[in-house]
């Protein structure tokens, strides 16, 4: 009895040994911790890749940083002036922005190589943005992000991870449902 007792558990350990290696690392992420994931090595416009690192000056002189570990959440809002989603959408941003200012920072990066720096800063006063505003004069930073529309949302995690992108604007709960998944 305790021989056949033995001989079906080592065949349950060989089952799952065989398991656990045929499956891949879908089922092996099960067991592993939050610290223990291994970081994406490419970087790219997204999900899953690792956001494309850039240094922009804001218009409030300071230089803003996206790229690898953060304190909090990004979320990178590509824009311009003339764009009327970018106005729509504007609003939201702004109360976003305040309601989760402990876990999020929302960069807006206008592209100021569609637009103007002028009418950009009449955009920002209008609207009163509050969070940092940044002026991609030569679209450099658009280009890594593979920039096609606006507005462009990208949805970047505390370890630098992109964990969407928005092409447009979303229903103000919308956007706010998916902040709440990016900050947990």
């Amino acid at each position: 009895m305790k021989r056949n007792l033995y001989i079906l558990l080592a065949a349950l350990v060989l089952v799952g040994v065989a398991l656990f290696q045929n499956v891949g690392p879908g089922f092996a992420a099960v067991f592993q911790s939050e610290s223990s994931k291994e970081l994406p090595a490419e970087t790219g416009p997204k999900a899953g890749l690792l956001a494309p690192p850039f240094s922009l000056q804001g218009l409030d002189g300071n230089t803003y940083k996206v790229g690898g570990q953060q304190d909090k959440a990004i979320m990178i809002n590509f824009w311009a002036s003339w764009c009327d989603p970018c106005k729509e959408e504007a609003p939201d941003l702004n109360r976003l922005a305040q309601k989760y200012k402990d876990d999020l920072v929302i960069y807006g990066v206008n592209v100021t190589k569609f637009d103007k720096v002028e009418n950009a800063k009449q955009f920002v006063n209008h609207f009163n943005l509050t969070y940092p505003v940044m002026f991609d004069k030569e679209g450099k930073v658009n280009e890594a992000y593979k920039g096609v529309a606006f507005p462009t949302n990208v949805l970047v995690d505390k370890h630098g991870v992109i964990q969407e992108v928005i092409l447009g604007i979303l229903p103000p709960d919308q956007l706010e449902s998916k902040i709440k998944k990016l900050i947990k």
